[in-house]
C-alpha cells in the first residue's frame, strides 16, 4: 500500500522567501549546506523543507501563508516583512501573494498555486495515478488580517488566489489574539460578514477564545484552525495560543478541521530548546491526533499544520523528525493505537483535501 499524501495545513513559505531568501525548490540538505553558519539559522533554525522532501513524504499540498507581524510584535530589525499599519500590512501581504505566483509561474514543475476545484483534482490525478516526483500545490491563506485594509477589498483578494484567512496573529483590528486577549471588534463583525458573503474559509488559530466562539455562532461559513494543538494536553501552559475544549467542541459541531502542531513548545508547556529534544517523541503528536478524534467520535476532523520553517526549525521538532518527510512516521503510531488505513489517510491528508473539494470554487 503506498503511503498517504500528506496535505500540510500551515506553511510560511513566502516570509521565508522574501526574509531570508530560502529556495524551496532546493532539497533541505541544500539549504542547511548553504545557511550553515549564516544568520538565517539564529533567526529561524535549520530548515525542515524542502521540494525533494515532498517528494518522498508525498507532501501534495501546503497552506502557503501570508504572515507579517505587527511592529511591536517585531522580532528584530532584520525583518523585513513588519508592518506599522494597516497600509504597510497590505503592501506586504501582496508581495508575499505575488511571491507564490512568481514560485509557481517560474517553477510549474515543482510548484502550483491551487485557486479551484478543478486545479486540485487536476493535481491529485497526477499524486494518485502517476510514478515520479509531482508539483506542490499551494493553497493561499491569509494568517492575521491586518493586510485588508476594507472589506469591499475581498472580491479582489480572491481574485488573486486568496482562499482562507485568519482574522488574527498577535491582536488585529479585527480580533484578539495570541498574547492580546480579547473579542471580535466591530470591524471583525463586518469583516466576517464579506468573508462568509465571498466564501472565504476562517482560520482560528490564533484569534482568542473569546473571539473563537463569537466567530464559531456567527460565521455561517467554512471554519478551520489550521495549525493548533489542544491545550487540555499541556497543563500548565501559559498563554491563548492553544484550543481549549470548549472551542475545539464548537468546531466539530461546525465539521471543522484542526491541524495538530509538531512543535515542542505545543506538546510540552513550557519546553524550552535547552531541555533537546528527545524527550518529545513524534507519539506526543499522536496525542493531540487522538484527543481530537477521541472529541469528535471520529478521524474526520483533524489534519496536520505543521508550521514547520514558522519561527522553529529542527531543535524544535519532535525526536525522530529531520524533514516533513518523516511525518510519514505517523503511520505506523496511529495504526498501533487502532486507527484504520483509512482514517489514517484522513488524518494525513484526506480531512483537509475533503475541505478543499467542498470550499473552492
Amino acid at each position: 500500500m503506498p503511503l498517504p499524501l500528506i496535505v500540510d495545513a500551515h506553511e510560511d513559505l513566502a516570509w521565508n522567501i522574501l526574509v531570508l531568501g530560502r529556495d524551496y525548490t532546493r532539497s533541505v540538505a541544500e539549504t542547511r549546506r548553504l545557511e550553515a553558519g549564516t544568520p538565517n539559522v539564529a533567526h529561524n533554525g535549520e530548515t525542515l523543507l524542502g521540494w525533494q522532501e515532498y517528494q518522498q513524504g508525498r507532501v501534495a499540498i501546503v497552506f502557503g501563508t501570508l504572515f507579517a507581524a505587527p511592529r511591536r510584535c517585531s522580532i528584530g530589525d532584520w525583518d523585513t516583512q513588519s508592518y506599522e499599519d494597516c497600509e504597510q500590512a497590505h503592501r506586504i501581504y501582496r508581495a508575499q501573494l505575488d511571491a507564490y505566483h512568481a514560485l509557481a509561474g517560474n517553477h510549474p514543475d515543482h510548484f502550483r498555486l491551487l485557486q479551484t476545484r478543478a486545479e486540485l483534482e487536476s493535481l491529485l490525478k497526477q499524486w494518485e495515478g502517476e510514478e515520479g516526483e509531482h508539483p506542490v500545490g499551494l493553497v493561499a491563506l491569509m494568517e492575521g488580517a491586518d493586510g485588508v485594509r476594507r472589506p469591499a477589498e475581498l472580491e479582489e483578494w480572491w481574485e488573486l488566489g486568496l482562499r482562507i484567512i485568519g482574522l488574527a496573529w498577535a491582536g488585529t483590528r479585527y480580533s484578539g489574539g495570541t498574547r492580546e486577549p480579547g473579542p471580535l471588534t466591530a470591524d471583525g463583525h463586518l469583516l466576517l460578514k464579506a468573508m462568509a458573503e465571498i466564501g472565504f474559509t476562517l482560520d482560528l488559530s490564533h484569534m482568542d477564545e473569546e473571539a473563537s466562539l463569537q466567530a464559531l455562532d456567527t460565521y455561517p461559513g467554512a471554519i478551520i484552525a489550521s495549525h493548533a494543538n489542544a491545550v487540555a494536553l499541556l497543563p500548565g501552559f501559559q498563554g491563548n495560543r492553544l484550543l481549549t475544549d470548549a472551542v475545539i467542541k464548537r468546531l466539530l459541531e461546525r465539521d471543522g478541521i484542526i491541524g495538530v502542531v509538531p512543535y515542542c513548545r505545543f506538546l510540552r508547556a513550557g519546553w524550552t530548546e535547552a531541555e533537546g529534544r528527545e524527550g518529545i517523541p513524534l507519539a506526543s503528536v499522536a496525542d493531540h491526533v487522538d484527543h481530537i478524534c477521541q472529541m469528535a467520535g471520529d478521524a474526520r476532523h483533524v489534519g496536520l499544520g505543521s508550521d514547520f520553517d514558522g519561527g522553529f526549525g529542527l531543535t524544535a521538532a519532535p525526536a525522530g523528525v529531520d524533514t516533513i518527510a518523516d511525518l510519514q512516521k505517523l503511520v505506523p503510531i496511529l495504526a498501533a493505537r487502532g486507527y484504520r488505513d483509512e482514517d489514517v489517510a484522513a488524518i494525513l491528508g484526506g480531512n483537509w483535501l475533503r475541505h478543499l473539494k467542498s470550499c473552492l470554487p
